[in-house]
């Protein structure tokens, strides 16, 4: 997390370790916000307005904000941009956002929203819902990346990144990669041969253990929230999901130093190719590619990750574009947004920030594949992914996961007993 990479897409896991430090989430839930109509009077307001507006987005490492942005101002004199550029820090960016839109600030526009933020902030009423006259087309976007902008069915949220897991593989120990867990399990014989690690994650009790656990889950089948809004990870497919991951460890094809990886390390241990098998985001390829001190530049392949019976279920990261209900030129606001998300734009953000676009052409686009040979396997990831569990309480729920699957890993609890527990503090955060 503290790893700076110019064209990193913050990966997930450094994106929503936000949630982390919110689970008091600071005060109630924003009154007229709670029945999905978004903001009452607010929502209603200012619809038609022209005129400057302001963007507000987490540090701009990949270097693509700022020449769209003077490519809009340039064609929209009377409409112009201004860029306010937070942190890097996901927690602090997702902390200024809650401050000024309870604040009910007019000049945060349109704000880069986490796809783990959307049920929140639509719960609050802050977002304006994209509908009627502020209705966005979504045509072409892939699907499960649309899902994580919209809560109790209204969009309140245009997908403008995306990012999936990958699995990354030893081509010359293993030339064709596993399809399913179990095929993978079979493989680490092979590690052990060659005296390296079969199998890392994102395993060290933050955000990424939420991901890497959800995966597991869903892959199997098993859900940890249902549509309701309750929790259902209690079941046999949940079991088996945390069971596969919890048998690794104990078995040692999770090695020991595996449950203090966070994305750093884990790519490391690929680089110094003392990993046979590395869940990761793709900021990994280029640099497995590139860097000096990579052992395995030209003997790594990349493939979906394994599921029960084919590809498994990735975790689905990214950014959505949202319009705040207290915006004054909500109609410029929404152009912005269509412009930030236009083939143009999203072909940029992939060419020029290895960020994942949410066009589903783009990964079929020959010259984008040549430059980024990893798309074909990224949209596979991305159609199969299940979005983190979507609740406007997600800082406690992330934390129930994080503390009793890390518990279930260690040993110091079974899998029975850490579901449980899991299931009843879900419980507890999702009925206050």
């Amino acid at each position: 997390m503290g790893h700076k990479m110019s064209r990193m897409y913050l990966p997930l896991a450094a994106v929503a370790a936000a949630a982390l430090a919110l689970s008091a989430c600071g005060g109630g839930a924003g009154g007229g916000g709670e029945s999905g109509g978004g903001g009452g009077g607010d929502a209603a307001a200012n619809l038609d307005g022209r005129g400057p507006i302001t963007y507000v987005q987490g540090k701009d490492n990949s270097g693509v904000v700022r020449p769209l942005i003077e490519k809009w101002n340039a064609a929209h004199p009377d409409e112009k941009v201004t860029f306010k550029e937070q942190s890097d820090n996901a927690d602090q960016q997702h902390d200024d956002l809650v401050k000024n839109f309870q604040a009910k600030n007019a000049d945060y526009d349109v704000a880069s929203v986490d796809v783990i933020w959307t049920a929140e902030f639509a719960a609050r009423g802050w977002l304006q819902p994209l509908t009627d006259t502020m209705k966005v087309s979504t045509d072409g976007m892939l699907p499960a990346t649309v899902k994580t902008g919209t809560y109790n069915e209204v969009l309140y949220t245009l997908p403008q990144t995306s990012d999936g897991g990958i699995l990354y593989y030893r081509k010359d120990l293993v030339p064709t990669p596993p399809k399913t867990w179990d095929e993978m399990m079979g493989m680490c014989s092979i590690a052990k041969d060659k005296g390296i690690d079969c199998y890392a994650g994102q395993l060290a009790q933050y955000e990424g253990l939420t991901v890497n656990v959800a995966e597991a889950i869903n892959s199997q089948g098993g859900e940890i929230i249902g549509k309701d809004g309750k929790p259902t990870v209690n079941s046999p497919e949940a079991k088996a999901g945390l069971g596969n991951l919890v048998k690794a460890y104990k078995d040692g094809n999770i090695p020991k130093q595996a449950l203090t990886y966070q994305e750093e390390q884990g790519r490391q241990s690929f680089e110094d190719g003392k990993l046979l098998f590395l869940r990761n985001w793709p900021y990994v390829y280029n640099l497995a590619k590139t860097d000096g001190s990579s052992t395995v530049k030209d003997t790594f392949g990349i493939a979906p990750l394994p599921g029960k019976d084919g590809p498994g279920a990735s975790s689905l990261g990214g950014h959505n574009l949202g319009v705040s209900v207290y915006s004054k030129n909500k109609a410029t606001a929404k152009d912005f947004v269509e412009f930030m998300t236009s083939k143009e734009s999203e072909k940029f953000y992939a060419t020029q920030g290895s960020l994942a676009p949410v066009l589903g052409a783009l990964y079929d686009d020959a010259e984008l594949v040549k430059q980024l040979p990893y798309l074909p396997v990224l949209k596979t990831s991305i159609e199969n992914a299940v979005p983190r569990p979507v609740t406007p309480f997600y800082p406690a729920v992330t934390q129930a996961i994080q503390q009793n699957s890390f518990a279930a890993l260690q040993g110091s609890k079974t899998v029975d007993q850490a579901l449980t527990d899991m299931e009843s503090a879900i419980s507890t955060a999702v009925s206050k």
